[in-house]
């Protein structure tokens, strides 16, 4: 960059501070922009232009368009330094001061939403709002940030743009609505829209175009008459004349009528006036319907009852002239400021977030609840993001208390709703409701105008039902605390059960064993258990029956562990000697061999032969890892062998099995392995413990084919609990 050009921008920004901010600090400003340059001089934007251009356009952004206060104006210029370069928070914070380097790093912990990956997403959510609730201005720089990098959009390739662009729509167009941006929202919308959709972009681009010099002369035709009534009257004002937004008027294609040339509001024209007496509003109103017909309900009235995000004005739709109909919107100048500028407006009329200002502890309020709600504990993150998109896209309703205060609400919202918005001991206690005078389910949806009287009991306590049909993030989270505060009590009353039954039986019992009783009671954890051991769905005698026959098959496992190495080596020399040695090369192998111990080799399975210098030839299994290593080591000394075939192509195999002991078990063992294909028994040696039996069954087979269908149908009869091939590899 250029001397000069250095010297011009940083001019540019400190004459626009001047204009827009009463007092600045000029050497905050300028040494923020020293060092915003001196980190990024080297890099480059996908565009080609130097990185710095950046984040200065971004603190141009946050000094004209959202023009708060020079420390945030100074976050916009730095905000990407600890995230691009080795700098860190500590050293921002020696140079500019703790606050600026809060807002920075609070920018900086933002990281890209991932629309695939739900709980990273929803991590991000998280941390968006928890920075917000520290200092609000993160999220100004977070909105400047994310706008000129839509404004630049162009340069990053189509995958990029598009997934930008559906991030945009998806979570920054809803939080902008949600906080007053109304201008970002609108400039964000068309420009994702430009790059999701870009032929009906073009197309309805194309129209406007067309159609400009039609529009500005019909502006100008509704305009000179209210001008010269509005004067006459000496209100002061301004008004001006606009085409609707392309995305909003897409979405009218989309969803009211057929074609472009329906649109009859593509003009909206707004009066602004001079004045902090909102009753010259009606005023106003009030020689537009003189002038003008208006239709019938088509006035909105959000000064007195203003959107949820504090949008006030007056609209009102009317026949212009030629017959066409024409949006007005009148505001005062403070009512336009925030419905441009939402809460970026307030902070620069109070000067400060402070707990008195209502408007913003509303906005304070909203995020904390959302950040309650976005506890994944609670439900998946699947779950948590879709109630989220939900409750920022809904739009306002206004009902009204006992008394006739508003209450602004998000629509499909309840009486319970309605409940914790009045108090959360209200919505705790909430027992019916009253609409209109008339009693209704406590899943009514409220409409707006409704006059909503809760009736409570001290009794009453929240339903888990509750839950599935609120709407509000407050009341989710307010149910789901309270749900959560119920299961521990539930999980506690349940402990003390097992803990009263574990001392009957004189028993103790540790969590890893605890958590395999619970698997083999298909509970997820131990939480779910001891909540069915509270709610009597365990009886715990079950619990020391199925305890009691663990133990059984342990004790007799541990019986038969030291006679089945005996019998598998009686097995196995029954089997080699059934079955004649082993073959090399189709031939009968003479010389001096052994079977090796590591995976004790039987008929049927795939072998190989290792020379060694003492012991001769021993005898591995194909998938021997011994038999993988001495090859490895001694190369050549590895022979293929095979087992000779056996009169009527059988040989010697045999099975482990366990199960319940039961009459008729034995017989049904023995049918269900003869039905394949006729197999022999050879013999049985079964034992029972109590109500347990395990044991062996040798047989004999075709090939290891047969086996496995004998095992895979054993398995399959009622109380089998194990079945398995019998070796014995060590």
């Amino acid at each position: 960059m250029t001397t000069t050009r250095y010297k011009k921008l940083l001019d540019n920004l400190l004459n626009v501070c001047s204009e827009r901010f009463k007092t600045f600090d000029k050497n905050l400003i300028t040494k923020s922009f020293d060092f915003a340059y001196e980190a990024h001089k080297n890099d480059l934007r996908a565009s080609g232009e130097p990185y710095f251009d950046h984040p200065y356009e971004v603190a141009m952004i946050l000094a004209s368009e959202i023009p708060i206060d020079d420390i945030t104006v100074a976050a916009g210029l730095l905000h990407d330094v600890i995230e691009d370069t080795s700098i860190n928070t500590e050293l921002l914070a020696r140079e500019f001061g703790p606050t600026v380097a809060e807002i920075v790093e609070g920018v900086t912990k933002i990281g890209g939403f991932n629309p695939t990956a739900d709980e990273k997403q929803v991590e991000n959510y998280r941390k968006l709002l928890v920075s917000m609730i520290k200092d609000i201005r993160v999220i100004f720089v977070k909105f400047a940030d994310r706008l000129h990098n839509m404004r630049t959009l162009e340069f990053l390739p189509k995958e990029k743009q598009e997934r930008i662009s559906k991030e945009t729509l998806q979570i920054y167009v809803p939080f902008a609505h949600r906080l007053g941006f109304g201008r970002i929202k609108w400039e964000l919308e068309d420009l994702a829209f430009k790059y999701l959709n870009p032929t009906a972009y073009e197309e309805i681009r194309r129209k406007l175009k067309e159609t400009r010099r039609q529009r500005e002369a019909y502006i100008k035709k509704v305009i000179e008459p209210i001008k010269k009534e509005l004067t006459k009257e000496g209100v002061k004002f301004e008004i001006e004349g606009r085409a609707k937004h392309f995305y909003s008027i897409f979405r009218k294609l989309q969803t009211r009528v057929d074609s472009f040339d329906e649109i009859y509001d593509l003009i909206a024209i707004r009066i602004i006036l001079d004045t902090d007496n909102v009753y010259d509003c009606y005023l106003v109103l009030g020689i537009i319907t003189q002038l003008f017909t208006p239709i019938p309900g088509r006035i909105h009235d959000y000064i007195a009852t203003p959107k949820m995000n504090n949008y006030q004005s007056l609209h009102t739709t009317v026949i212009g002239p030629d017959g066409k109909k024409i949006e007005i919107q009148i505001r005062t100048r403070k009512m336009h400021e925030i419905a441009e500028r939402g809460v970026a407006a307030h902070w620069r009329y109070k000067g400060s977030y402070k707990p008195s200002d209502k408007e913003l502890e509303n906005w304070m309020d909203w995020i904390r609840a959302i950040v309650e709600s976005l506890k994944t504990g609670e439900s998946s993150p699947k779950e948590v993001l879709e109630n989220l998109r939900v409750s920022l896209k809904l739009k306002d309703i206004h009902v009204f208390t006992p008394k006739g205060d508003i209450v602004i609400l998000p629509e499909g919202a309840t009486p319970v709703d309605f409940a914790f918005e009045i108090h959360s001991k209200v919505g705790f206690h909430c027992i019916g409701a009253k609409v209109n005078g008339k009693m209704v389910s406590l899943d009514y949806k409220l409409k707006s105008g409704d006059q909503v009287e809760i009736i409570t009991s001290k009794a009453q306590t929240p339903n888990r039902s509750w839950e599935e049909f609120v709407v509000t993030t407050k009341a989710k989270a307010a149910i789901r605390r309270w749900i959560r505060q119920e299961d521990k009590k539930i999980v506690e009353e349940g402990k003390i059960i097992f803990s009263k039954a574990l001392k009957k039986h004189k028993m103790n019992m540790g969590d890893e064993e605890l958590q395999r009783i619970a698997r083999k009671l298909k509970f997820e954890n131990l939480q779910e258990f001891f909540k069915a051991i509270a709610g009597g769905k365990i009886d715990t005698e079950r619990i020391f029956e199925l305890t009691d026959e663990d133990e059984q098959k342990e004790t007799l496992k541990s019986k038969i562990d030291e006679q089945e190495k005996i019998e598998f080596e009686k097995f196995a020399k029954d089997a080699r000697q059934q079955i004649g040695g082993v073959l090399v090369e189709g031939d009968k192998m003479d010389v001096l061999h052994t079977y090796a111990k590591c995976c004790n080799p039987i008929p049927g399975d795939e072998i190989l032969g290792f020379i060694t210098k003492v012991e001769g030839l021993k005898i591995h299994r194909n998938t021997c890892k011994n038999l993988e290593k001495l090859a490895s080591i001694h190369e050549g000394r590895v022979i293929r062998l095979t087992w000779p075939e056996t009169d009527g192509n059988l040989f010697v195999a045999a099975i482990k099995i366990m199960g319940q002991d039961r009459p008729g078990m034995l017989s049904e063992i023995s049918q269900t392995i003869v039905g394949v294909d006729k197999t022999n028994i050879r013999s049985v040696n079964l034992k029972t413990h109590r109500t347990i039996f395990v044991g062996t069954i040798s047989l004999m087979v075709k090939d290891l084919e047969q086996l496995n269908k004998i095992i895979d149908r054993l398995r399959k009869i009622p109380g089998i609990e194990k079945v398995e091939r019998f070796e014995m590899v060590n």
